[in-house]
């Protein structure tokens, strides 16, 4: 008997409601823990994300205790401020009022890495593009956050810190690449449109717009 593995409509609609209703969290934590297994969950997703190579280059670094987030939070501040003297006048204002982390709010913190040397010096898919590996790394972490969202967990991707400071918090050793570091807790709702959507920073792009037929700038044929 064959097995039948495609997915039913309800399936199917169930799975880009997760990737349209994603959102960027960085408030309205609730100081409810992440369960044991929701967690297991969440990281089994991000396990199975593919991989160059099947290299599976990713490591997951949990982060509960305070003294810990704190720490990332001052780093976090040291490196926004660097950031919004980078903008001037009604840009610069506009980024101060941004809200870009939810470091000390959230119930835990993943910060997700990439051993580049795992499989050794030549791995297969990364002989002509070496920075393979750091983009199935990334995979797993978009893994992650739609299986999150699935669990009704809100995940924030702070990308504002040195990756000097992850190394030195999280003992991450120098031939270890950190990726992204995760808040992630319940939130008390998920927002309809992303946050920097709503505050006027940008507005989503065209779709349209950014497909091409055959060559790169060639209009999609109608």
């Amino acid at each position: 008997m064959t097995q039948d593995d495609s997915f039913s409509p309800q399936e199917r609609a169930a799975i880009y409601r997760c990737i349209a209703e994603r959102r960027d969290v960085r408030r309205n934590f609730l100081p409810r823990p992440v369960p044991d297994d929701v967690l297991a969950r969440v990281l089994a997703a991000g396990h199975a994300a593919p991989s160059v190579g099947f290299l599976q280059p990713w490591n997951f670094i949990v982060i509960r205790a305070a003294a810990t987030k704190e720490a990332l939070h001052g780093a976090f501040t040291r490196a926004n401020a660097q950031a919004a003297a980078m903008f001037e006048g009604e840009r610069a204002a506009l980024y101060r009022s941004l809200k870009l982390e939810g470091l000390k709010e959230a119930p835990l913190l993943l910060c997700i890495t990439c051993e580049r040397e795992r499989a050794g010096p030549v791995v297969l898919g990364r002989t002509h593009q070496s920075e393979m590996d750091i983009y199935s790394t990334v995979c797993a972490v978009q893994n992650i956050w739609l299986a999150a969202r699935a669990e009704n967990l809100g995940v924030g991707w702070v990308s504002i810190l040195s990756p000097a400071d992850l190394h030195a918090i999280l003992a991450i050793p120098d031939h270890i690449v950190p990726i992204a570091l995760l808040c992630v807790g319940y939130v008390d709702h998920f927002e309809h449109k992303p946050d920097l959507e709503q505050a006027g920073w940008r507005q989503r792009l065209v779709l349209d717009d950014l497909v091409f037929a055959e060559r790169f700038g060639a209009p999609a044929a109608q």
